[in-house]
């Protein structure tokens, strides 16, 4: 097993490599493809109104356009948009100016992040020997840097909460129904649904601010919320709200039936439904979707969390809940059971992972160039180094579990276990704080 160990390592990696290097390129968030009158052509006089070509489709209520800090009226065009990413701007008439100075500014209806930037059209004077006034360019508005880092810190939270509760579900459902009873694991279980409730209802006013490049108080505003349910965003916001509800049902059913209701068909396809409910909802509002082959990158998306969720979900349990109680039944049937399962997680990470950067990256050269890409790259070492604990942690279980069990949860025996879960439980957290970062950031082209 140890010499098949570092060849599927390299296996996973060789794989991983051939897609960044195959990968096609993505179209990442909507920007502006081109405009009619093109950006710095002279024109006689200020034009009537100015057609937009977004690379994505978009909605109306997604884009604004503004000029001397006034809003423009937009439309649709009357033909030459089926794909819905043409807009027209009607521009007012204009006088005493050499240029026009038009701002724009779009939200992507995938993920809802923001893009903007500035047309600049220099204008004729109509008579020899006329003024006209130099008006310089107006910056284009970017993103309030305390929005996203707030945003940054509660999707770090809502991860936290979804691996914890998940993956605590999953673990006591299939392999320590006992831990139902336990106190420390009940309150874990307690406290990441109170956790990841309160993400899920903050996170839209954070995100729908980020998206209209207001500030860290617009965040709380009704107006905030009301404008992000319109879009598909603030549906798989809604949607993802509902779930965690559902999940307080769930959690119920267990804190009152107990160690019986971890071992019922009926409890586990319940939390089977709602937990795949969960990891659905949070998935769709990341960049799964923007690749060439989006179909492929929620199945992968949702793969990805689920064995992050039982990875991380049972490694704290693991820690908190099972070896503090150095029950020798429950040492033997759970520790050895989890080696399975998060050696299964973490194959299917790692699968799914190669699928995400295939899409999501775009093309090798921007694993080292782009912001995302070399986010990316942290994360992979963090995982690599956390993937080199594990494997610690899997040889203590074949060389010391059954001398552990024999000795009734020896201290000594199981401390140096304890530390390489421990270890390997804080640098997992570390790889969702990367993960946080990247769901705020543009995705590699």
């Amino acid at each position: 097993m140890r010499r098949r160990v570092p060849t599927l390592f390299g296996i996973v990696l060789a794989a991983l490599a051939a897609l960044l290097v195959c990968a096609p390129a993505v179209s990442a968030h909507t920007e502006l493809d081109s405009s009619v009158p093109k950006e710095g052509t002279r024109l006689a006089h200020t034009p009537t109104t100015v057609k937009l070509t977004f690379s994505e489709p978009v909605v109306l209520p997604d884009v604004h356009v503004t000029t001397s800090g006034k809003h423009l009226a937009l439309s649709r065009p009357a033909r030459g948009d089926r794909k819905g990413n043409v807009v027209e701007v009607a521009v007012p008439k204009t006088t005493g100016q050499d240029r026009l100075n038009l701002v724009w500014q779009v939200r992507d209806m995938e993920d809802g992040h923001p893009t903007s930037g500035t047309l600049t059209f220099p204008l004729t004077p109509k008579a020899a020997g006329s003024t006209a006034r130099d008006v310089g360019a107006q910056a284009a508005p970017t993103p309030s840097e305390a929005v996203r880092t707030a945003w940054a810190a509660t999707r770090w939270v809502g991860y936290l909460a979804l691996a914890l509760y998940v993956g605590g579900i999953v673990f006591v459902g299939t392999l320590w129904p006992q831990g139902a009873q336990d106190r420390r694991t009940r309150r874990i279980l307690a406290v990441s649904w109170t956790a990841g409730l309160t993400a899920s209802l903050v996170a839209p006013g954070l995100q729908g601010t980020y998206g209209a490049m207001g500030t860290l108080g617009d965040a709380f505003q009704t107006a905030t919320y009301t404008d992000l349910l319109s879009t598909e965003v603030g549906i798989v916001d809604a949607c993802r709200v509902l779930m965690w509800v559902l999940a307080a049902i769930v959690l119920a059913a267990l804190l009152q039936g107990g160690e019986r209701s971890a071992r019922s068909p009926g409890w586990r396809v319940g939390a089977l439904a709602v937990s795949l409910g969960m990891l659905r909802t949070t998935g769709m509002s990341g960049h799964n979707a923007e690749g060439t082959h989006p179909g492929w990158g929620a199945v992968a998306d949702l793969v990805h969390l689920l064995g992050v969720s039982v990875w991380l979900g049972g490694l704290t349990l693991l820690l908190l809940g099972v070896l503090p109680r150095r029950r020798p039944a429950e040492l033997s049937a759970a520790v050895s059971g989890y080696s399975v399962l998060a050696g299964a997680s973490v194959a299917a990470i790692a699968v799914a992972g190669a699928v995400l950067a295939w899409q999501v990256v775009g093309s090798f050269g921007a694993l080292f160039h782009t912001g995302y890409g070399r986010l990316l790259l942290l994360k992979l070492a963090v995982l690599a180094a956390v993937l080199l604990i594990a494997q610690r942690s899997r040889s203590w279980v074949k060389t010391r579990l059954d001398i552990a069990v024999l000795l009734r949860g020896d201290r000594a025996t199981v401390r140096p276990f304890v530390y390489s879960v421990a270890a390997e439980t804080g640098l997992v957290l570390v790889v969702l704080a990367a993960t946080s970062l990247l769901v705020t950031s543009a995705p590699g082209r």
